[in-house]
């Protein structure tokens, strides 16, 4: 099994929601594939799968969608 890492990414105000945070980092291409991943249930918050794609996202979250996960942090 391979190892996963937990990469930094940067947020200008306090929060963002989850669905700016998915096409921000990468993971998805645009709000339409944002929705269905998040709807789908292949994205965890902090170890849980959340399901709304406007939950705020703030510093010290941990976002994972498969392997790879993403730690934010205001700039």
């Amino acid at each position: 099994m391979a190892n996963s890492e937990t990469f930094p990414i940067q947020i200008r105000d306090e929060s963002i929601r989850l669905g700016q945070l998915l096409k921000l980092a990468s993971f998805a291409d645009d709000g339409f594939h944002a929705k269905q991943l998040i709807e789908d249930g292949l994205v965890k918050v902090n170890g849980a799968i959340e399901t709304r794609r406007g939950a705020q996202i703030r510093k010290g979250d941990i976002v994972s969608l498969g392997g790879d996960s993403i730690t934010v942090e205001t700039a």
